[in-house]
C-alpha cells in the first residue's frame, strides 16, 4: 500500500447515489470493463473452444479451480471426459498440460493471469517453454480487469512471458479477438500466454472495422488518422477508438492501431504506421515497465525513428483495491484518461 493509499484509506467515504436514490454498488467483486454502446458476447473464449474441439480431438481443457471464472466451464459441461480439474494448485496444472502434450494432446490450462505469471512461472519455463510444447495458458484478470488489488492484478504478466524463450503472447481486445485467437493458438506449434476477458465480452472492432480478422503476429489499422497514432493492445484498443470519437470533435485526427500479438511483434507495420510524422503514443493495460510500449519504443530506436512518444499504462507500483470504474479513471486507462493525456501533448 502506497502514502497515498494509506491516507485515502482513512478519508471519510461518500455514498455514491444513482438517479433513484439508491446507492450505486462500488464493491471490488464489479469486473464491468465500462463498454457502453457494446453488443456482449457470452464466453466467447469457452464457445470458440467447444467448436475447435469438435474437430480437433486432441484438444483438452485443464484448469486450477477457476473453471468458471474463465469460461472453461463452456467446455467443461459440452466435453467433460475431456476436462480435467487440477484443484489449487498451478504448478500441477501446468504440469500436467506439460505431460499431455508429450502424449500428443493439446491442451487448453486456465487460470487467473497472476497466478500463471508468479507462481507457477518456474514450471512453465522448464516443463512447457524449454521443451517447446504446444500447451496453450489461457489467463483471466490481466492488468488491471479485477478491484481485488495486488494479489490478483497481474500487472507485470506481459513482461514476465515476453522475456520467456519460445512463448507466443497474445493480448486479445474483445470477443472477436478471443474467437478468432482460439483456433490461431491451436494451429500454433509452440506454446501460447493469451491474456483472456470473461463473461460478458464487448463485440468492439468489427463495429469499427467489419472486416476485422484476429490474425496470429499481426497488428491492423482499426482507424485512421493524421494527427496522432495510438498504437495499441487488448482492452485498451476499445478504450483508444472511443476518445477517438471524442477526440474527432475537437478536430484531433486519431488512427488505432491493433497489436494483439505482443510476442512476436509485428515490427514493419508498427514501424511504417511510426514513420508519418504524427504523435505516437502506446497505450496498454500493464505496467508501464516490460510491456507494449517498451517493445515499440525500442523497435523505434532500432530503426532509426525519432518521433514524438508517449506512453499511456499503468505506473511501476503495487496498484489498489475497489471498484474497475473508479481505478481506471485514477490510473488514467479510462476514455476520459486517454483523451486527457493525449490532449496534453498535443
Amino acid at each position: 500500500m502506497t502514502l497515498a493509499s494509506m491516507k485515502r484509506k482513512y478519508e471519510p467515504r461518500r455514498v455514491q447515489l444513482g438517479p433513484d436514490g439508491q446507492k450505486v454498488a462500488t464493491s471490488a467483486m464489479i469486473a464491468s470493463l465500462a463498454a457502453e454502446g457494446y453488443d456482449t458476447v457470452a464466453a466467447p473464449f469457452g464457445h470458440a473452444l467447444v467448436n475447435l474441439a469438435k474437430t480437433d480431438e486432441r484438444i483438452v481443457g485443464l484448469s486450477a479451480d477457476l473453471s468458471k471464472y474463465t469460461d472453461l466451464h463452456v467446455f467443461a459441461k459440452a466435453m467433460p471426459k475431456r476436462f480435467y480439474q487440477m484443484g489449487m494448485a498451478e504448478q500441477l496444472l501446468f504440469s500436467a498440460a506439460a505431460g499431455l502434450a508429450r502424449e500428443g494432446f493439446l491442451p487448453f490450462a486456465t487460470t487467473y493471469a497472476v497466478f500463471a505469471s508468479r507462481r507457477a512461472y518456474d514450471f512453465i519455463a522448464m516443463a512447457i517453454a524449454e521443451e517447446n510444447l504446444p500447451v496453450k495458458i489461457a489467463c483471466a484478470l490481466p492488468g488491471l480487469t479485477t478491484g481485488y488489488g495486488p494479489s490478483h492484478q497481474a500487472t507485470e504478466d506481459l513482461a514476465i512471458f515476453r522475456g520467456l524463450p519460445n512463448m507466443v503472447v497474445i493480448d486479445p481486445c474483445d470477443a472477436c479477438d478471443l474467437t478468432g485467437m482460439v483456433p490461431a493458438m491451436a494451429a500454433h506449434t509452440g506454446p501460447v500466454y493469451a491474456r483472456l476477458l470473461r463473461g460478458k465480452v464487448p463485440s468492439v472492432l468489427t463495429r469499427h472495422k467489419p472486416d476485422y480478422r484476429f490474425e496470429l503476429g499481426k497488428a491492423q489499422m482499426i482507424r485512421e488518422g493524421a494527427d496522432v497514432l495510438v498504437i495499441s493492445t487488448g482492452i485498451m484498443t476499445m478504450r483508444a477508438l472511443d476518445a477517438a470519437e471524442i477526440l474527432a470533435k475537437d478536430k484531433v485526427d486519431v488512427a488505432v492501431l491493433h497489436v494483439p500479438t505482443i510476442k512476436p511483434l509485428d515490427v514493419e507495420t508498427i514501424l511504417k504506421e511510426s514513420g508519418r510524422g504524427r504523435l505516437v503514443v502506446v497505450a496498454e493495460n500493464h505496467s508501464t515497465n516490460g510491456g507494449l510500449g517498451e517493445a515499440v519504443a525500442k523497435e523505434l530506436l532500432l530503426a532509426g525513428l525519432a518521433p514524438t512518444f508517449r506512453m499511456i499504462s499503468l505506473p511501476d507500483e503495487f496498484l489498489e483495491a475497489g471498484a474497475l470504474p473508479t481505478l481506471h479513471d485514477l490510473y488514467g486507462i479510462s476514455t476520459k484518461g486517454v483523451v486527457k493525456q493525449i490532449k496534453g501533448w498535443l
